[in-house]
């Protein structure tokens, strides 16, 4: 019974081949694929609380780092690369307004492109604040040069903060990257 069923199949099979329709291929279509994939990822992140603005007692107003950003100077990118969107999001649960800077820098440390980002003063209600920066055409070039990103936290005048202060001020960002590949 087995092998009645196994032959029907067989042959069904065989004259699906035999009798079915095919047109010549053509090969050169895969010189004509075009890719658009777009990539999502985190760009930086920090979290900073109200305590580590105070150092001995004492208020300190700036606080600066600059990490390594050089994913848009390889090759790849840099030949695919059609447009990006840098999103940042600053929630501060802080008792102090906050000046935000974000200084894009080449590989001989100078400035590129700069963003700000003006932070109120906590009051009780959520507060957050986002900006999107986007980069294409001339701009796109910028961010290709781009190797590090410094970021630079002003304390605004306000109520004194101790090393018992609560709060804390946030960063998140992410980067959309949009490619072409042909």
């Amino acid at each position: 019974m087995k092998f009645r069923a196994f032959n029907r199949f067989l042959g069904i099979l065989l004259s699906f081949f035999l009798f079915s329709c095919a047109s010549d291929l053509d090969f050169n279509q895969v010189n004509d694929v075009k890719i658009e994939p777009v990539i999502v990822t985190n760009l930086a992140y920090f979290d900073v609380l109200a305590n580590q603005f105070v150092t001995n007692g004492a208020e300190q107003n700036v606080i600066f780092d600059a990490p390594t950003v050089d994913v848009f100077n390889g090759s790849f990118f840099r030949q695919r690369l059609k447009k990006v969107e840098l999103f940042f999001e600053m929630e501060n649960t802080i008792s102090r307004g906050y000046s935000v800077d974000l200084v894009f820098l080449d590989r001989n440390n100078q400035p590129v492109h700069a963003v700000n980002l003006a932070i109120p003063p906590y009051s009780g209600i959520e507060n957050k604040v986002t900006k999107t920066e986007v980069f294409e055409n001339t701009q796109l070039d910028v961010l290709k040069r781009t190797t590090r990103i410094a970021f630079t936290m002003t304390m605004l005048p306000g109520a004194a903060l101790s090393e018992s202060s609560t709060g804390s001020l946030k960063l998140r960002s992410g980067v959309t990257a949009y490619l072409v590949v042909e």
